[in-house]
This record gives structure tokens, sequence and C-alpha cells, in this order.
């Protein structure tokens, strides 16, 4: 990742120059002489993207201009480093002499320098042909939700087993190798019409390779109850005794996807019914044996391969996103998709790069660059184990990415197997990790978007959720192409990060080797990794993603935080800290910290972390006072806590706060003109306290919000505590030209207003969602008033007494998607809504009386036509007969 290395330390150079150079002392010159050299390296990394693909030569310069970089950002780091921590001892830094030597750097930037200056010579006389002609013809599509392709035979077969009565517990397997399509197939069943009439209560479980027993009877449980403290304390055979009574007279269809043994089986068995026969399991599994072991009497379904029709069908699908296909193509793409071999996996991954290579305005460039692809393809036909030919085929993909997404997609390794990530935590990750590169027409946050867009649309990561504004809110990898990540992002050429695996022997790697990686990621056993005092001066990021949160021993916080002085990325969230000990402070080059605390104080000496760009503080404390001066940290571009912030006021000398784009939850006394004026380009906002002084202008000012004119989102929580939350209750709302003038989506919680107010919101002229939880509105009748709510896609109502509500479509013209929870007295939906041609989804949980008009809204939308592309999906819990 050479590119991507060159990319951040030269932007991290411009900002040590810009805001730091005082202690650059004497070295100012050779960090001036670097950066100079810097831009001959990127040069060359931008005019060699196409040799390096076929010249080892070229290659291995590459490598070695990375690892000079990696040791130039090492050494410049450590130089800062050694200077703040000599800053926050002492006064007399002007005599303090650095442990790193530049010079001796220098001396080896030059070397690789010299070769790199002769490579560029060679250049004049390198003959490159048309085969990545991409960067002309390439396309970034809007991200899709793509219909199933193939199979419909099987699947017919295994709706009709699912459905059959039977007079015994029926368990039915889908087997086959990977890449095949066993998931994709499942997943297809579990939303056939007939599926969802037969089962009320349906379940998807991934079964990843390290589950959990009571992760998975947790996730059957809170289908039918809510999880709570006690539930969590029990232990595995308790909760498997209580999923089992829950499970033994409902009408039920669970999933277990990727079933790898026997052992996973019986683990998960103690929780299933034995004696309902209206409960029906389907597991998928790579192996046989399991398919056997589980589905007797029942023989398993062994998927087959496509056929060469399905192939074709496909291919067109995944190439060009429809059926037809201009004749230009035909040939060249019915040889492509017989030689993927019948592998749904392939085509789809081939297909993804067929894509960016398709211009309706240059079809013979488009043929030419689609017959190149078939050769390739063609190669790998002679690789009898069709897994060894699935990850060449992900190789071609890889091979075929922008030098750009290299790194983001590579990074989809660090989640665990199954992992579903959240779009914006993966993209400020990715910005701390310097793989976004500056555009002058977008935003950072906006290019990692396109980045992740361009990633699902060459297939290489599928859309889990979507946001109600149509963007990605999660998304997942396939565990062929995690693998693949993690092997490409471990071998020597990359040396891109390395997964912390615990064994019979201990840790693999071991921790004596931790020095040779940049970024280490750790899914299980945390603990006992932290207590064995891991160390690693070249470390960059440190990432914990795990289910299970745990406490950090006081005794081990301190090594724990002084274990990896030069991080970029601290992903610790699931561990919680009781405290924080000085060695957190002398992470000056962290750009992403995201920790869990037991503490109601966020230190002064947070203001040291002056390269922060995204913090994320977890807190057991409702409230958090913000001793450090965030107006002092350059690069902060999103502050988020769980808890009501209360912020400092900016001094006379802390004049940053432009780059703020995500603030919350701050308290209502923190809203005041000092903070908009530095948070002046702020687009999310949340504002947590005493709602009804504040918006009577006691406390704060809501007049000051109209001020942000960039701020698209705004949650208003009302907290009270101590006192009782309905004490707190709003009389009134601010008029809708106090509210910023760009808001697009409102959250308010526990507001307690009464619905004669909504008119207020109706007239929000750009609202596209709201969001109404926690009693945020109450009383019993809600009377849509004409002519507002212009452009809402999606409502959200959330625990309400709300019993009458009278609307008809033309209130809510543009509405996509409903969301009721918690509404028990609602006796209705207005009918009325089923007339609305974009209404896409209604979901309601634990709104029993509502369940009808519900069914009835659907029956009408299906008598209807619908759009092309618009689906209508009801989901009710828990089921209604």
């Amino acid at each position: 990742m050479a590119d991507a290395a060159v990319e951040f330390l030269l932007n991290n150079l411009k900002d040590l120059l810009l805001y730091h150079a005082h202690l650059l002392t004497d070295s100012k010159q050779q960090i001036e002489n670097l950066e100079t050299d810097l831009r001959l390296f990127k040069a060359f990394l931008k005019d060699s993207v196409k040799k390096r693909r076929k010249d080892e030569r070229t290659r291995a310069l590459v490598r070695s201009i990375r690892d000079v970089v990696y040791e130039v950002e090492d050494a410049i780091d450590a130089f800062v480093t050694d200077a703040m921590e000599k800053k926050s001892t002492s006064s007399f830094l002007k005599f303090w002499k650095p442990s790193v030597n530049l010079n001796d750097i220098g001396v080896k930037v030059e070397v690789v320098k010299r070769k790199v200056e002769e490579a560029r010579n060679d250049f004049a006389s390198l003959n490159v042909d048309d085969e990545d002609n991409y960067a002309k013809l390439e396309v970034v599509r809007t991200p899709r939700q793509k219909d199933v392709v193939g199979f419909t035979d099987v699947a017919e077969e295994l709706v009709g087993h699912l459905t059959q009565e039977t007079d015994y517990f029926d368990v039915v397997s889908l087997i086959g190798m990977f890449g095949l399509g066993k998931t994709t197939l499942a997943w297809q069943i579990f939303n056939n019409p007939e599926i969802i009439y037969k089962f009320p209560v349906r379940i998807w479980l991934p079964i990843s390779d390290n589950f959990s027993n009571k992760d998975i009877f947790l996730a059957i449980l809170k289908e039918f109850t809510t999880i709570n403290e006690e539930l969590r304390r029990k232990d595995d055979t308790e909760v498997a005794h209580i999923v089992a009574s829950y499970l033994d007279i409902a009408s039920f269809l669970i999933v277990l996807d990727d079933v790898r043994s026997h052992d996973d089986w019986e683990r998960l068995r103690i929780a299933l019914p034995q004696n309902n026969t209206k409960g029906k399991i389907l597991i998928t599994s790579r192996n046989e044996d399991v398919g056997t072991y589980v589905s007797r009497p029942r023989r398993p379904k062994k998927l087959r391969f496509f056929t060469q029709e399905e192939s074709w069908e496909l291919l067109r699908v995944e190439a060009l996103c429809k059926l037809d296909c201009p004749s230009d193509l035909e040939n060249v793409g019915k040889l492509i998709a017989r030689n993927c071999g019948g592998l749904p996996l392939a085509i789809v991954v081939i297909g993804g790069i067929l894509a960016t290579k398709f211009s309706g305005s240059d079809m013979i460039a488009t043929r030419k660059a689609w017959e190149k692809v078939s050769m390739h393809v063609n190669t790998y036909l002679t690789e009898n184990d069709p897994a060894d030919r699935i990850k060449k085929f992900i190789s071609l993909s890889y091979d075929r990415l922008p030098y750009h997404l290299r790194a983001c997609f590579l990074y989809l390794g660090v989640f665990p197997e199954d992992y579903e990530i959240p779009a914006s935590k993966l993209i400020r990750m990715w910005i701390a990790e310097g793989f976004i590169q500056q555009n002058n027409n977008y935003s950072l946050e906006e290019c990692g978007e396109k980045y992740l867009e361009d990633l699902v649309n060459r297939n290489l990561v599928t859309i889990e959720k979507f946001k109600p504004n149509g963007k990605v809110k999660t998304c997942r990898i396939h565990d062929a192409l995690r693998n693949f990540c993690r092997g490409e992002a471990g071998n020597e050429n990359e040396d891109f990060f390395q997964e912390i695996e615990s064994g019979n022997r201990g840790f693999a790697p071991p921790l004596s080797d931790l020095d040779k990686y940049r970024r280490l990621s750790i899914h299980s056993k945390v603990l006992e990794f932290i207590s064995s005092k891991p160390s690693g001066h070249r470390v960059r990021s440190f990432i914990c993603v795990s289910k299970d949160e745990c406490s950090l021993p006081p005794e081990n916080i301190p090594d724990f935080l002084a274990a990896f002085k030069l991080l970029r990325v601290l992903e610790a969230k699931p561990l919680r800290l009781a405290k924080i000990s000085n060695n957190m402070y002398q992470l000056v080059h962290a750009r992403y910290i995201s920790l869990s605390l037991d503490l109601s104080t966020l230190s002064s000496k947070f203001s040291h972390l002056w390269n922060t760009q995204t913090l994320i503080i977890d807190t057991t404390s409702h409230t958090l006072e913000v001793k450090a001066d965030i107006w002092k940290l350059t690069q902060l571009r999103h502050f988020k806590t769980n808890a009501s912030a209360i912020l400092p006021k900016p001094s006379k000398d802390s004049k940053y706060g432009a780059e703020l784009q995500t603030l919350g939850t701050i308290s209502a006394e923190s809203c005041t003109t000092e903070l908009i004026e530095r948070a002046c380009n702020l687009k999310k906002l949340g504002i947590r306290g005493r709602l009804a002084l504040f918006l009577e202008g006691k406390i704060g000012s809501f007049d000051n919000l109209g001020k942000i004119k960039n701020l698209e989102k705004l949650k208003l929580v009302n907290d009270v505590r101590p006192k009782a939350a309905a004490e707190g209750q709003l009389r009134s709302l601010p008029q809708p030209y106090q509210f910023p003038s760009k808001l697009k989506s409102l959250t308010l919680v526990a507001t307690y207003l009464n619905w004669n107010l909504m008119p207020t919101l109706s007239l929000l002229a750009n609202l596209e969602v709201l969001k109404l939880k926690d009693k945020a509105f109450m009383g019993n009748t809600w009377k849509a008033d004409d002519g507002g709510f212009q452009r809402l896609e999606f409502l959200h109502v959330e625990e309400t007494d709300l019993t009458v509500w009278k609307a008809s479509s033309h209130h809510f013209p543009k509405l996509r998607g409903l969301v009721l929870r918690n509404c028990e007295k609602l006796l209705g939906i207005p009918i009325g809504l089923a007339d609305l041609t974009s209404l896409q989804m209604v979901e309601l949980y634990c709104c029993k009386s509502a369940a009808v008009s519900a069914k009835r809204i659907n029956e009408a939308k299906k008598a209807t036509t619908q759009p092309q592309g618009y689906a209508f999906k009801l989901s009710i819990f828990p089921p209604t007969d």
C-alpha cells in the first residue's frame, strides 16, 4: 500500500510544518527535503500503476518505497512523540536532543530516490497497452439490491419441504462448496411470500467460526422478549432452556447459515424444541456429513453448479444491471459466463469487473476490454479445485481495482467474520488511516461514501441495511472475500494488517513478533491478550471488535495504553476502562479514538491529542464533563458520546472548530453563540438535557441553531434527571423558521409534546426523516394537517399512547417507510396510505391493534400495479393470526 502510505505521510508533514513547526527545531530543513522526495515517489507511483502489474522489478521498487516511507513515518512520529513528552515535563525544549537521527533516515531515502529516478527514465520506452482503460470507462452506479438469479427449481423444492406438514421436528439442510450461493439462496427462501405467510416468526442466524452459544441463544430470544441484564447474567444452559420454552409453542423458521461441524449443531440443539411440528430449521453447510447428520430422515439437498443459461443471466445482471445485452457484447459475454465454470461467486466477481468497463457511448472499447477479461478468465479453467479457482477470480478483481481502493478493500478484513459493518464507522477509520484522497469538490466523508459505493458496485461488498436517505447504513463482506483480504494483507508484499488469534500454544503471531506489523485486529480473548503485556513500536492501528464487552482491570490499563505509542487508530469500545492513565495522552498521532469509560469527566489532557479527527466516548454516566478544550484540536471532525456532554467555552486562543461535522450529544447549556460560531460547518448535532428551558432560552439558545447553515441532522433528547421524565414535558415548539434551513432529519426523544403541535414540524420544508421516540408525542388523536410533510420519506413513531391517527395519502406524498414500535393503543394505520405509490415498507413492533389495518394496506398494495423497482414489505411482530 505504498500509494496510501506516501499520500498519508505527505499530508502529515504538511500539517506538522503548518501547526507544529516549533517541535522540529533544527530538523525543519530535513523535513522539507523529505517532502520534496516524497512528491517524487508519488509521481513515480502514479506513473507505474500499469507496469507494476506485469514487471516484478517495478513491484520490488514499489515495496522499497513503501518500506522506506514506513521507516520515515515511524522516525518522524517517534521524533514528535519524544518532543511532546519532553515538552510535557520540561519547558527547556530548546536543550532537548532527539533520540531519532533524521539524517540516517535521509540517507536511506536518497538510495531509494536514485532507484526511482532511474526507473522513471525507463518509462519513456515503456509500451503500455489499453488493458486498463477502466479509468476512462469506469461508471459508479447507485448501490442497488439485486434480483436473485438461478436455482429456481431448488428454491421451489426447499420451500415445499419447509411448508410441508410433518409429525416430527423438521430440519432441512442445504449443502455445497463456498461460492455456489447457499447463503443467497437461503436468503431468497427466507423472504419467500409462502414462507412469510407460513412462519410468523423467522430468524436468520449466521454461524461464524468462533460463535458463542449465548450470543446465538440471545439472538433468538430477542425475537420474543426484551433482553435485560438478568438474562445476560444467566449461563448458556439456562438461556437455552428459556429459548426452547418459547420455540416449543411457536410457528417459526430459523436459518442457521454456515454450520461447520457436528459439534456446532450439538451446541445449538439444546435450545431447539424436539416435539414442535410447527417449527422448521434450515441449515446451510459446506460439509455433506453435517447435512446428513442434522436433517435425518430427510436427505440433504446438495446444491449444483449453475447451468450455462443461469450463468449468462447472472453475468448480465451483474455487469449490465439488466438482462438486455448489446449484440456487440453477446458472444464475448457468453464466453466469459461459460468460463466461470458455473460458480455464482466467480460470476458475481467477474461481473463487477465488467461493469466498470462498460461504456454505452464507446461499444468498441467496451468489447475490447471484455475480451481482455475473457482471456484471463480462461486461464483459470485449468484449476482443478473450484476453491482455488474462486481465489484467483477474486485476485483478478483485486488486481483490477484502482489503487486508491485497494487499501480500503483489504481493510474490510480487520472485522470479524459475519460482522455487520457500520458504514460511517468504516469511512471514518479509512479517513484516519489516510486512505481517502482529498477532493476539492467533496468532503473526505463524501469521498469515502463514493469509495464504498464503488466497492459495492464491484460486488466486493454487500449492503446489509440502508439509511432512510438511501445511503449505505451497514454492509458485510463474503467469507471468501474476507479470507482473501486477510491472506493478501498478511503476505510479505503488503504487510498490511495481522489478525491476532488464540490457539493451544498461545497467540499467533507470537507477542515477540508484533513489532513487524502496522495494524493489529483482535476479536476474542482480548483480556488475556492485554494481560500478556503486548508491545509494538511499528503498530499504527489496534482494532478490537468483539461481541463480548468486558472491564479492563485497572492494573492492565497503563500497559495497554503504553503498548503501541504510535497508534493512529484505536478502536477499543468493547473494553471498558475505569480510569485513564497518562499514557493515553502520549498518543499524539491518534486520529480515530473509540473508548468505553466508567467516568463522568473527560480530562483536560485530551487536548494534547492534536491529531484527533474522530473521538467517540461511551460512558456509564449520563453526563460527561468535557474539560478538554476540543476547540484546540485542529483536526477534530466528529465528537460523539452517549451522555450529555458539557463542553468547555471556547477560549480566546482556541481558534478552531470549523472542521467539526458531528457533535453529540451535548448539553443544552453548551449550545451557546460561541459554540455555533466555532462549529459553523456542523452537519449533525445532538442535544441532551432540559429541553423546555432550552427552547425558552433560559439555558443555551435554540435560536443559535438556525445560524448553522449546513446542519442536516438534529437530535433532541429531553433529559430532566433526577426528575421523572414526564415532569419535563414540552408545551411548545419553535416556529418552523427558527429551525436550521437545510434540516433533513429530526429525532425527538421523551419530549411529551401534544399532537396538535405537529403542524410545526410538517412545515419544515426540507424534512425527509422524522423519528419520534420514547413518548416524544402523547395524546389520544393525531389528525394530520393539509399542506405539510411535502418531502417526508421516513416516519418512525415509538412508545406513545396514540389511539386514533387520521391521515390520507396527500398528507405524506413521498413517504417510503413507516415504523411503529410499542404503540399498543393505536387502533389502526390510515388506510389511505395504501394509495401512496412511493410506500415500500411498513414495520410494526408490539402494535397489536394496528396489525389488521396494516394487513389491509398490504392487500391493497398487492392488488395494485407497483412501479418497477418497488416491492412493498410488511413486517409485524409479534406475529398475529
